[in-house]
């Protein structure tokens, strides 16, 4: 499923537990591990201090060359490293179309802010730049293992987040996972400030069951019969705790909007669900 393996690291613990993610993924079923690592370039810092530059591009070929031996003799797996100047979201958007990866490894946090979330940085721009599905590791290092038991999907009928239950169900067919597809019936009145009457709350009951029954009906075409759940609110909320109630160990998602929009929703649901859920999160291309 995933042949090639582009990992974003920065020697960070956040960065650590997504190279020993994609390493046991690696072992497990093959493929090709890339580890990035992007310096940072600032032209106004390096003009003042040039030699800075050539130093940080030294610490980084060191950490590159740790961790590739770290993989090596904790994973018995070779892996490849790449050490660029530039912006982390560009070098590795760029690092994985030149290695036609299939997927993106990130950590949550990262050495610029320490223990702030990068969202708005590298994690953000990262997804929105990337060509392929990117996985955000949300877990001590100690719990990564590259399987999933349990799978979250959130699904409004749209085509992105059909291919998110597909992405899911392929998952599930190699680990055996659990998959549960979760649809947020919206609070309308909350946005357009109208009245909820006990015909409109069936009306949306009934449009939930059709969506939900819909997405049953695709995963059983991919031999897969997945469980359902269906909650009322803002969808993030929503999805957080839903996964937190169920003990979901990955939420996919599709890269695009929930319920349908049309723009990557960075800054909304998609941000506010790699910011709180506590279990990773596949973004789906």
């Amino acid at each position: 499923m995933y042949k090639t393996i582009v990992v974003g690291f920065d020697k960070s613990p956040s960065s650590r537990a997504a190279v020993i993610e994609a390493a046991n993924w690696i072992k497990r079923h093959g493929g090709a591990l890339y580890l990035v690592h992007a310096v940072f370039f600032d032209t106004e810092e390096f003009g003042i201090a040039p030699e800075q530059l050539d130093m940080r591009l030294k610490i980084g070929e060191t950490i590159c060359i740790e961790s590739k031996e770290m993989v090596t003799a904790e994973f018995g797996i070779d892996a490849h490293y790449v050490l660029c100047e530039g912006e982390p979201p560009e070098v590795l958007a760029e690092v994985s179309e030149e290695k036609k990866a299939d997927l993106i490894v990130l950590g949550t946090y990262g050495r610029r802010g320490f223990n702030r979330f990068l969202m708005g940085s590298v994690t953000a721009q990262t997804i929105m730049k990337a060509s392929s599905d990117v996985l955000v590791v949300k877990k001590p290092c100690e719990e990564c293992t590259g399987t999933y038991t349990s799978i979250l999907v959130p699904f409004d009928g749209s085509e992105f987040s059909r291919k998110a239950l597909e992405r899911a169900c392929q998952l599930s067919k190699i680990d055996g996972a659990e998959i549960t597809v979760l649809y947020v019936i919206p609070r309308y009145e909350e946005m357009i400030d109208f009245f909820k009457t006990d015909s409109i709350k069936n009306s949306l009951q009934e449009e939930a069951r059709k969506i939900v029954s819909a997405a049953v009906s695709y995963a059983e075409i991919q031999k897969v019969i997945p469980k359902t759940e269906i909650a009322e609110g803002h969808a993030a909320d929503r999805i957080v705790e839903t996964a937190q109630k169920l003990n979901i160990d990955l939420i996919a998602m599709g890269s695009h909007g929930y319920h349908g929009m049309s723009k990557a929703l960075m800054g909304s649901t998609t941000e506010r669900v790699i910011m709180t859920a506590g279990c990773p999160i596949l973004i789906v291309r």
